[in-house]
């Protein structure tokens, strides 16, 4: 079994990648070095999306063109501060000989890196967050490092614990987000959660965080639906989603029906930049 293969069966991949295809000739032209045949492999079956709500892989295909657009500006991003602080800076960046290159971000702004030195199939990964000046290296290739992360058997100090037991890749879809600003209500909050899952059935989980003082948030997908659902009291109480534009109003519809039986009233509805919608 190859290392794709058993990244497949740990995380399914989407039936229809987005941007999956392309001539990867050009874009090799394009960064003036081969790429690693695994990165290939993930591309061509994963395409553009993210894994477990984080780590985005850079394909180089579609309008964005992600790879060749993050590799064009690393080492004039990273020039100025490893000018002023050479020590903090052990690698050298892309086009440099040997230097990071960056294959995958996450929503964190981490960035995960191959070590361009030798032959492409035998580069490292290297983990690196750039707010903190951390670096941390893997003797793995990029979809290894992948499988082994999500499957718990690679950890490192920058990327967050946790890995979910089932985890999942969600491809890329325009969505439109709305904030829905709730009242408490008299229901528990696990009550209030059922009925807004049941609302949204069927549902698969994607995540959640709860802390000492109670605050709660729950991050769930509406499968059939393609809309991707937080309900939280962490950040005041409220119903965070997203969902493909064509279905606005049928989420309009639905989850203020949901708030309803949930025994909440609805308080604002707002874009994620504070601009009311649906009223």
């Amino acid at each position: 079994m190859t290392v794709i293969d058993g990244l497949i069966r740990l995380v399914p991949p989407p039936t229809e990648p987005v941007d999956a295809q392309g001539d990867w000739s050009e874009v090799e032209a394009a960064l003036g070095l081969g790429l690693p045949t695994d990165f290939k492999a993930l591309v061509e079956r994963y395409g553009r999306g993210q894994f477990v709500d984080l780590i985005t892989p850079l394909t180089p295909f579609g309008t964005h063109e992600l790879l060749i657009q993050h590799a064009r500006r690393l080492l004039d991003r990273e020039r100025s501060f490893r000018e002023q602080y050479p020590d903090e800076c052990p690698y050298p960046f892309h086009p440099e000989p040997g230097g990071l290159l960056e294959w995958a971000g996450t929503d964190n702004g981490d960035s995960l890196c191959w070590l361009t030195e030798g032959e492409p199939d035998s580069w490292r990964v290297v983990v690196w967050n750039p707010r903190s000046v951390a670096y941390a290296a893997y003797d793995v290739s990029a979809v290894e490092f992948l499988h082994g992360w999500l499957s718990g058997r690679i950890t490192t100090p920058i990327l967050p614990d946790g890995v979910e037991a089932s985890p999942w890749f969600e491809p890329f879809r325009e969505r439109e987000h709305v904030y829905i600003k709730l009242s408490e209500g008299e229901s528990p909050y696990h009550e209030r959660l059922r009925i807004l899952r049941e609302a949204l059935a069927p549902t698969a989980d994607r995540g959640g965080y709860s802390d000492e003082d109670g605050d709660r948030q729950d991050h769930f997908a509406a499968t059939e639906l393609g809309w991707l659902l937080t309900y939280e009291t962490a950040y005041g109480h409220q119903i965070r989603a997203a969902f493909p534009p064509e279905d606005g109003e049928r989420a309009r519809v639905t989850l203020l029906d949901a708030a309803r039986r949930m025994g909440c009233q609805v308080l604002s509805t707002t874009t994620h930049l504070g601009e009311p919608v649906w009223t």
